[in-house]
């Protein structure tokens, strides 16, 4: 039997520039490793040192908002090595998804992402907070490096982003004067829903 050539990666152009599709094997460790429920494990896996919600306000304007992002950004950054990072825009129907043609990968409770492997400055400008993402901003749903040092995760009926990373990274966001007052540190097997 013949051995059977290995698939070409699924592409898409945007930005004059060939960015690579995920799959389901690129999710895999999110999927293995969350379930149903109300602590933070419902978008985190428990592999992380530390684990923290980030309020979402449905009063910031757009530039209280931008300013939120681009922390956000600068502290994962801050956190990663020189690597590219996973970006999943959740297809709602109604938010801007970047490539509305690509294949999908289903994580969580059986919603569909759109992921692409790109980096930081892609992930604060592919999308605009008035292209149809409403109060949540205009970052992915979802955000990891390729070595998987953190994960964020802003799940579609929640107020808040989840993020699991290192001490180091909840203690930045913690720190932030832009985030500190939106942040709340939560252990694995807390109720986010309900933490002080």
């Amino acid at each position: 039997m013949a051995a059977r050539e290995p698939r070409a990666p699924i592409t898409r152009v945007r930005d004059d520039r060939t960015w690579r599709i995920g799959s389901d094997a690129d999710v895999a460790w999110i999927k293995e490793g969350t379930s149903t429920g109300t602590a933070i494990t419902a978008a985190i896996p428990p592999m992380f040192a530390a684990y923290a919600t980030l309020d979402l306000a449905e009063s910031w304007d757009e530039e209280e908002q931008q300013r939120h992002d681009q922390v956000l950004l600068a502290l994962l950054s801050e956190h990663s090595a020189p690597q590219s990072w996973w970006l999943g825009y959740l297809d709602t129907g109604a938010d801007d998804i970047v490539f509305p043609d690509a294949p999908t990968v289903v994580l969580y409770t059986g919603w569909r992402y759109v992921l692409v492997e790109a980096g930081s400055q892609q992930a604060g400008t592919w999308r605009h907070s008035d292209a149809g993402t409403f109060w949540k901003g205009a970052l992915p749903n979802l955000m990891f490096p390729a070595d998987r040092a953190w994960l964020v995760s802003t799940l579609w009926d929640d107020a808040w982003t989840y993020v699991g990373g290192s001490a180091a990274l909840v203690a930045g966001l913690r720190r932030h004067p832009v985030l500190q007052t939106h942040v709340r540190v939560v252990d694995v097997g807390h109720d986010v829903k309900f933490t002080p």
